[in-house]
């Protein structure tokens, strides 16, 4: 049992019964603790053993100097000095030592003890561990200070919509003051067609949910829209209800403006790119008509001849106007799809090439094994055969042999058709080969534009195809093959 000291005779309050008096202190929160002017510890309470980890057994009769560190044990005589003439000392904050060796921050007040004649025996401390308290009002006055010291606007509001904080780069974005803001609407910041958010927000938060980057309009004190984004958190009292929100608020209008800025650059190197794509689709066609031209001139003595060579050039003219449309597979073929065999395609466009061909000492085999009709684009396959075979015909500038071929296929369960251009020429190199279908890209640097291949890589997309390239650059076994999946099953006959 704790001694009881005797009232001190200053006192006016009436004396507490002892038994009243040491259930106070075994039940009290703070370390109550006895000592005598040597500093000898002569009692011990229970949340004296919880906050300082020692037992009264253990501590009972040793120096106070024990929970004192070091550095502060110059405040023991000072502390002793003062309670020998009487006075009381009230919420010392200082520093104690636990029995494990961790420091805590105290609170003391030390009152002297005195016996029934009045003289000062000993000395009596409360010390309650604030070391927690410390720790929260350490950190609130820390994020005080980062929300002073941000560049984007924090506030708080009611579940009113009421503005109850508001910080130093509000003031800088909005042009409000605090004391101008704080007690009024939040709907002052919100432009009147907007103003509809402010109730979802609210239903939001009384949820309990965060909103995380939401990018609105928000109003200045001049009147000034303000492209923002918002963070928006529920705020909770102590028991955990929400009684409001915090807002961090970003000004984007700058990033908005390098937005429109980077978009209508891109609008403008778009409208390059359409154009070099006209006249690249386009040089194909008019190269055929010019050839079907010179071919009917030289063969003007065979009327049949010409004729063939006049509607095949009026068909390619056709092609011109169609392909203009189309740039690139930003506008894709309208006219109906129909059922054809690929070998019949694939001869129709060779016969295009045939002269310029054979002029580069390309020699043409064909191994078709499947004449199943299926259901495409005529017009954009056309395109495709096309771009592979003038592909193929740069790529052997000293001749070589073009195969084209057609056989049935079952991919994933699809079933289909594979149509392969193979060439002998020069290969495309490792590192070229993954970027071959990438719009723009070429190895032709002199006479290229990359367009050709990104075209196919879009029409057989748009047919659910898939094409694929295997070349090589070895000298005894150069050449690349194109080979093109199409599934009987494509968008086109549905």
């Amino acid at each position: 049992m704790l001694p009881i000291p005797t009232a001190n005779h200053s006192c006016s309050s009436p004396e507490i019964p002892e038994p009243l008096l040491e259930s106070i202190i075994q039940s009290s929160e703070d370390a109550i603790i006895t000592k005598d002017l040597n500093g000898i510890i002569t009692s011990w309470n229970p949340a004296a053993e919880r906050i300082f980890g020692y037992t009264s057994q253990e501590i009972i009769g040793q120096p106070v100097l024990t929970l004192i560190p070091p550095s502060l044990q110059h405040e023991e005589p000072i502390i002793l000095r003062k309670l020998r003439s009487g006075e009381k000392i009230s919420h010392f904050e200082t520093r104690r030592v636990r029995k494990d060796g961790r420091e805590l921050i105290v609170s003391l007040t030390i009152s002297p003890l005195m016996n029934k004649n009045g003289q000062v025996i000993g000395v009596s401390k409360i010390a309650r561990d604030i070391t927690h308290q410390k720790q929260l009002n350490e950190l609130r006055f820390q994020l005080a200070a980062v929300v002073e010291s941000s560049d984007d606007a924090i506030m708080t509001k009611d579940l009113r919509g009421i503005i109850t904080s508001w910080n130093r780069a509000a003031e800088r974005i909005f042009g409000y003051s605090a004391q101008e803001i704080i007690g009024t609407s939040i709907l002052n910041l919100i432009p009147e067609d907007l103003r509809s958010e402010e109730q979802t927000i609210i239903e939001k938060i009384q949820s309990g949910e965060r909103i995380d980057h939401y990018e609105t309009v928000r109003l200045s004190k001049r009147g000034e829209r303000l492209d923002v984004s918002l963070t928006i958190s529920p705020l909770k009292d102590a028991s955990g209800k929400i009684i409001g929100a915090s807002k961090i608020i970003r000004t984007i209008g700058e990033r908005k403006q390098m937005e429109h800025n980077l978009l209508q650059a891109e609008k403008i190197a778009a409208t390059g790119k359409m154009a070099a794509t006209i006249a690249h689709e386009i040089n194909n066609p008019l190269e055929s008509v010019l050839n079907l031209i010179y071919l009917a001139r030289t063969n003007a003595a065979d009327t049949d001849e010409v004729v063939t060579y006049l509607n095949t050039a009026e068909e390619e003219l056709l092609r011109v106007s169609h392909i203009a449309k189309q740039t690139l597979g930003y506008y894709r073929e309208h006219s109906a799809a129909l059922s054809i065999t690929l070998p019949d395609l694939i001869t129709d466009t060779l016969r295009i090439y045939q002269s310029k061909l054979t002029a580069a000492g390309i020699q043409i085999r064909t191994r078709c094994s499947s004449s199943r009709q299926i259901v495409l684009k005529k017009g954009e396959m056309m395109q495709v055969v096309s771009n592979l075979i003038t592909n193929a015909m740069y790529a052997m500038p000293s001749g070589g042999t073009l195969t084209a071929s057609v056989q049935d296929a079952v991919e994933s369960n699809r079933e289909g058709l594979l149509l392969s251009i193979e060439d002998t020429g020069e290969g495309i190199p490792a590192e070229s080969l993954q970027r071959i279908f990438e719009p723009f890209f070429t190895t032709r640097k002199s006479i290229g534009t990359g367009i050709g291949l990104w075209v196919t890589s879009e029409f057989i997309k748009g047919h659910k195809g898939r094409i694929d390239v295997q070349s090589s650059v070895d000298a005894d076994s150069h050449g690349t093959t194109m080979s093109i999946f199409l599934p009987f099953d494509n968008p086109c006959t549905k």
